[in-house]
């Protein structure tokens, strides 16, 4: 395990034209550049982009009166003029994000410079899509009125991050029937624009997680990765060549499905979330009579709830070591990062005993690829979410999470 700073990959490097008709797209790649880097000066934007001097000049002057951009102090020290860095401003643009999850739901409001400015979550044992969806307009009524008036203008709109079939594996959870198969019937998206008025994106939850991770930890310095997030059920995403990879059903990444063993019998094998999600570890610990909430904290490694948490690590880190080592040898990865909405504590134990797991697999013919802990936690799917609007409307490519391979 080690961090991917030290890895030696370096961020990407947004390149634009000089060439005229691209306005539009280099003011988004410049935007994009100080995203990815930092506040820096005119002549460090032009070197990273490859835009000529003026160009960069004319189009930070249009992004400053925009409101996109600010400027920060003087740096002086050196030969000639100071230079001036400019920055993201933080009020030039706002998005929502909205995680849907099985066991519970959070909303983030998120600034231009990726700051979470306003935050809410609704627990619950299963949503009902009667009474969820109401639950969103309130709350993004309530984001919108946080805003001051001239700034809600700026609002760009929501980012769903949800299940593709929330209503699945209903029985795992001991969940009616008939009240998971209400989301075979919903639109989510259309019902949540309609309501809010704004315009809805959505992606897959553990995407979303993989999105954030990618735009904002330690996904900025891999090209290509497996991201692998523990969740009520473990799931993931695939980035390759720094675009996340949806496939052609949405369903890159989808590590929870694999399966565990080969098929010789008449029931079918079981499959990695069946082990390696967090609901079996809850479910541990009320059999024990513990409180099942502290996988989200450090209780997970102390006094009575150690045990069956050692237990389930033992468990879940041979199933995701298999799943890592079949991902390897199919796609040739710089790396894998696992996160999850658990304790730092656990996600690091847990890494620790996968790292070890692997080291039992013989490599030959393949690249072992690193792993990492990932950086953000259980804000990954909302803050990923968040990303969308801001991502569709800001940078280069505007569909860098959306699209469908076909």
């Amino acid at each position: 395990m080690m961090d991917a700073a030290a890895a030696g990959a370096g961020p990407l490097r947004p390149h634009g034209s000089s060439q005229g008709g691209v306005r539009q797209y280099n003011e988004r790649v410049v935007l994009q550049a100080v995203r990815q880097h930092g506040a820096m000066a005119g002549a460090d934007i032009a070197r990273l982009t490859r835009l000529t001097a003026q160009t960069v000049s004319l189009i930070t002057k249009r992004l400053l009166d925009d409101g996109l951009l600010v400027k920060g102090e003087p740096v002086r020290g050196k030969v000639g003029q100071p230079s001036v860095p400019l920055a993201l401003d933080a009020d030039g643009a706002y998005s929502i994000g909205i995680k849907v999850g099985r066991r519970g739901m959070d909303l983030l409001l998120l600034d231009f410079a990726g700051n979470v400015r306003e935050r809410a979550s609704v627990p619950y044992a299963f949503p009902d899509p009667d009474t969820l969806l109401p639950e969103i307009t309130q709350q993004v009524k309530a984001f919108r009125k946080a805003l001051a008036p001239a700034r809600r203008e700026r609002l760009q709109g929501i980012g769903i991050a949800a299940p593709l079939s929330l209503g699945g594996w209903h029985e795992l959870l001991g969940v009616d029937a008939a009240m998971a198969d209400k989301w075979n019937h919903v639109d989510l998206s259309e019902r949540v624009e309609r309501a809010c008025g704004l315009p809805v994106h959505f992606v897959k939850d553990t995407a979303a997680a993989c999105v954030a991770e990618l735009v904002a930890g330690q996904g900025r310095n891999l090209r290509s990765f497996l991201y692998v997030f523990v969740d009520t059920f473990i799931g993931g995403g695939l980035v390759i060549d720094s675009h996340l990879r949806s496939g052609v059903n949405g369903n890159a990444g989808a590590v929870g499905s694999l399966a565990l063993e080969t098929h010789g019998g008449k029931a079918p094998p079981r499959q990695l979330l069946s082990v390696a999600s967090l609901f079996n570890l809850e479910a541990a610990y009320r059999a024990a009579g513990l409180d099942a909430d502290a996988a989200q904290d450090e209780r997970a490694l102390q006094g009575a709830w150690q045990p069956h948490t050692q237990r389930w690590i033992r468990e879940a880190s041979p199933a995701i070591g298999l799943a890592i080592n079949h991902a390897a040898c199919l796609l040739d990865l710089d790396g894998v990062i696992i996160d999850g909405s658990f304790g730092r504590g656990l996600r690091d134990a847990l890494l620790a005993q996968v790292e070890a797991d692997l080291a039992g697999y013989d490599w030959e013919g393949v690249a072992r690829p690193q792993l990492w802990a990932g950086s953000i936690g259980s804000d990954a799917r909302a803050l990923g979410g968040a990303l969308l609007p801001l991502y569709a409307n800001f940078a280069p490519d505007r569909d860098l999470f959306l699209k469908l391979e076909r």
